[in-house]
């Protein structure tokens, strides 16, 4: 399979609520070994759009993240309650892999040595895998009226004795977004 990126469409920008402009993530068709390597040196989320397999006994989401874990990663799953934002957060070494399995979630990601910022609503009506290499900060608000269920792999498992997360508050990202946009 040849692998195919392409960059978001000028009316997939938006602008929100102050001087910061929103991007949607590219879009790579490839591996997620390939897919991991670009969103490192691009210093950039990449979103890997995965079809379910389906048949008349329901679908599955097959083969993801082949070839991207490793021994020193960790799998978890969450859920998010409708109405919340889980934001913001970064990791000095570890990439994320996120796929939101139930629901719906609006993933945000910020630059901030340039300022730049990225929104993708992901899950049950668009599927795929949304890399986050370090040191990008991102979040996510649960959208719609049911509880979103994230997987995600990180390729650093968590060390309570010295974590890889820095944080701050959610409305400290001056234009980001969270909240859901009407008309």
């Amino acid at each position: 399979m040849t692998a195919s990126c392409t960059e978001p469409r000028a009316a997939e920008q938006m602008r929100g609520d102050g001087r910061l402009e929103i991007h949607a993530p590219r879009t790579f068709d490839g591996s997620f070994v390939e897919a991991h390597e670009l969103a490192r040196r691009e210093l950039e989320p990449v979103f890997v759009p995965v079809t379910p397999y389906t048949d008349d006994r329901g679908w599955s989401l097959m083969n993801l993240l082949t070839g991207a874990m490793s021994e020193q990663g960790q799998i978890n799953f969450s859920m998010q309650y409708p109405q919340v934002i889980k934001a913001w957060h970064r990791h000095d070494k570890q990439t994320d892999f996120w796929c939101c399995l139930t629901g719906h979630l609006k993933a945000g990601i910020y630059r901030e040595s340039d300022d730049k910022a990225w929104l993708v609503v992901m899950g049950e009506q668009r599927r795929g895998v949304l890399v986050i290499p370090p040191p990008l900060w991102h979040g996510a608000a649960c959208v719609g009226s049911s509880p979103a269920g994230l997987l995600y792999y990180v390729t650093c498992a968590y060390d309570p004795a010295q974590p890889d997360e820095h944080r701050r508050p959610h409305d400290s990202v001056a234009g980001f977004p969270w909240h859901t946009r009407h008309g």
